[in-house]
């Protein structure tokens, strides 16, 4: 299972990555990673007319995409399409911070699930 993680480097400079989840252990019922420790959950959605300017995630969380998509732009230039089913792990609490836009403008179901500190 790989999830896309948004962070910023030492000079603020934000990027996007994909990170592969370790393995704990495996068994009948399938692969488990090791526990994280979250704080909550949040239910979103967002319109297809959404277009967020440049931000930094409020806090390290992952956020699960249900239903739609969003395109990510990070501060070096890049930008991916994060489609249903697919996580971010979004990191870039300081700096430069990202782009977030609606694609297809369609709605967006996702679940927000901050990280426990």
């Amino acid at each position: 299972m790989r999830i896309f993680n948004i962070y910023a480097d030492a000079k603020g400079e934000s990027h996007i990555r994909e990170l592969d989840i370790d393995w704990a252990r495996s068994g009948p019922t399938g692969k488990i990673s090791d526990p994280v420790r979250v704080s909550s959950v949040s239910f979103r959605v967002t319109d297809g007319s959404y277009d967020l300017g440049w931000h930094n995630a409020p806090r390290r969380q992952y956020i699960v995409n249900l239903e739609g998509s969003v395109e990510i732009t990070t501060s070096d230039g890049v930008s991916r399409v994060i489609g249903p089913g697919e996580i971010i792990l979004a990191e870039d609490t300081e700096g430069k911070g990202h782009l977030s836009k609606a694609v297809s403008g369609g709605a967006r179901r996702s679940l927000i699930i901050p990280i426990a500190e």
